[in-house]
């Protein structure tokens, strides 16, 4: 029986964020991860000037401000970076185990730090930047698998490796090209619920899927900014019901595909001011002042450069915005199989 998708609908529901260096806010932010009782992780990866924005903000889907932790630096103010244990210089992608913890890799040190729920540090491992087997050279995506094995893009070396969730180095696949199964610096990845592996080739402006073994199943996606097209695609999300999510960076926009990348929709962003924005607001009356004057503050509805996307179980879609320091998020509506609404 075939399960083609013909429609499906994302309801913009609000916008989280405001850019801060400290406390409710985010600087730079890359990624999000969803944790229990609706807790987000937002991976801030800062700016070199400014490197105390470099940091992992937990809030909820609500835009309750929940802590802090991974920072950069070790007090607040404009610091050299920290290298020390826990610490993040240019952090790239977040996971959560079975147990709750929190991986995160960072491109500059090439390791992964290891957080428990908590925030605390818990764990590391790093090996100097190199292309043998379980080296790493500028990691970015990560997820993890039923059997809490981690996938990394490894993007500096054009591959995909599987660890255990402790380091140990298990199996990888790729190489630098445009072939079936090639990358040219790929960034995002995603796992479905059957296993298969989903690829921001970046460069390469696709979509690849592979079974849990990287043996290559498909692929989509061309250069352009016209439906189905893609220009430097750096996240990739895919729902319990099959359907991919593609935060389309350079065309400012996400693309919905079918489970066999046929296009679907695409949204072009629909921000409000976020809770934490209209408070600031409030407490700043000259702000609203100055929002009165300024000229096309209609794009600021508008997707810049959307770097993640995640999907979580209840259908929401999040989609992080780097440059404009927030995550729209949306509401699947539902898809139509067939004629058969779910």
């Amino acid at each position: 029986m075939t399960t083609q998708i013909s429609h499906v609908n994302l309801q913009y529901s609000h916008t989280i964020g405001r850019g801060e260096q400290f406390g409710p806010g985010f600087t730079y932010p890359i990624f999000v991860a969803r944790g229990e009782d609706d807790l987000m992780y937002v991976l801030c990866r800062g700016t070199e000037y400014r490197p105390e924005g470099t940091r992992i903000t937990v809030c909820t889907v609500a835009e309750d401000f929940v802590s802090i932790f991974a920072r950069g630096v070790t007090q607040q103010g404009p610091h050299e970076y920290n290298m020390a244990d826990g610490a993040l210089v240019w952090p790239t992608g977040l996971a959560i185990d079975s147990q709750g913890n929190i991986y995160a890799c960072d491109e500059w040190l090439n390791r992964i730090s290891i957080y428990n729920k908590d925030g605390e540090f818990v764990g590391k491992w790093q090996e100097n930047p190199g292309s043998g087997d379980g080296q790493l050279d500028r990691p970015a995506g990560m997820v993890f698998d039923q059997q809490d094995n981690l996938y990394i893009v490894d993007g500096g070396n054009h591959r995909v490796q599987k660890f255990t969730k402790d380091g140990k180095f298990l199996a990888q696949w790729g190489s630098l090209g445009d072939g079936d199964g090639q990358f040219n610096m790929p960034w995002g990845i995603a796992i479905d619920k059957q296993e298969d592996i989903y690829i921001a080739d970046w460069r390469n402006d696709r979509i690849q899927k592979f079974d849990s073994d990287g043996n290559f199943l498909m692929k989509f996606g061309t250069t352009g900014s016209g439906e189905g097209q893609l220009n430097r695609p750096t996240g990739v999300a895919v729902d319990k019901e099959g359907i991919i999510y593609v935060a389309d960076w350079m065309n400012d926009r996400l693309q919905v595909f079918d489970r066999d990348g046929s296009f679907l929709l695409l949204k072009t962003g629909d921000a409000t001011v976020s809770k934490w924005g209209m408070d600031k607001l409030n407490a700043n009356p000259e702000m609203w002042e100055e929002r009165k004057r300024a000229h096309g503050l209609e794009r600021e509805k508008d997707f810049w450069a959307p770097s993640g996307v995640t999907v979580d179980d209840q259908g929401r879609v999040f989609v992080v915005e780097s440059t404009r320091n927030r995550v729209q998020v949306y509401q699947k509506q539902g898809a139509t199989f067939l004629g058969i609404r779910l």
